[in-house]
């Protein structure tokens, strides 16, 4: 049934996924065009960190980057337009979260919630039970205000906030692309289903012991 699923989410939803390797496309594009010495500081790590920083936080963090994963392997799981607004769903709210961040707006227990999202995300995908949309975005939107809020209180005190957040925007969307990528692959495999779902078991261990090492 789930194969089916794949098959049928990639058919009819094919041009929502690939709206955001265009975006991504346009962001580098626009970079680009800009003068060298601007160029420079929203490329840069450092004091002045820009675009390269907040890009590779989320890819560098093997929290963030195992949550993610999952965001996209999950939403390819569950097939249809969950392909397109689960994760789009962690991104929007992860906005959010680091802005509140960024504000310097306390938020209690972020480095349990972060741990409990890849929990949570890991059990979702080893139980493979098909989620209704609309709760699993919610379900990622509070997963997303925990990593949003550690991206933007890790900001640098010298970078440009704006490029900084447009780079772990891309950064995540580069990384839920990766997770669908993993979930479609698996689906078209003879014992795909059950490597996903042991895959899964694999990553909520991983947060079961982040948490319990916190």
């Amino acid at each position: 049934m789930i194969g089916h699923s794949y098959s049928g989410a990639l058919g009819s939803e094919r041009a929502s996924p690939l709206r955001l390797p265009s975006t991504i496309f346009m962001c580098f594009l626009s970079a680009f065009l800009l003068p060298s010495t601007a160029f420079a500081h929203i490329f840069s790590f450092g004091e002045d960190a820009g675009f390269m920083a907040g890009l590779g936080h989320p890819v560098l963090g093997y929290d963030h980057l195992l949550a993610m994963v999952s965001v996209g392997m999950l939403s390819a799981q569950m097939g249809g337009r969950a392909i397109w607004t689960v994760p789009a769903a962690f991104v929007s709210v992860m906005v959010l979260g680091g802005v509140l961040g960024l504000a310097g707006m306390p938020l209690p227990g972020v480095e349990y919630g972060i741990a409990l999202s890849i929990l949570g995300l890991g059990i979702a995908i080893a139980s493979e039970k098909k989620l209704p949309t609309l709760v699993a975005m919610i379900a990622v939107g509070i997963f997303a205000i925990f990593h949003g809020h550690a991206h933007g209180t890790e900001i640098p005190k010298m970078a440009l906030p704006l490029w900084y957040v447009l780079g772990f925007m891309t950064g995540t969307s580069i990384l839920h692309l990766v997770g669908v990528g993993i979930g479609w692959a698996t689906g078209r495999m003879k014992h795909g289903h059950e490597m996903l779902r042991f895959a899964g078991a694999g990553i909520a261990t991983i947060g079961l012991y982040i948490m319990m090492t916190i």
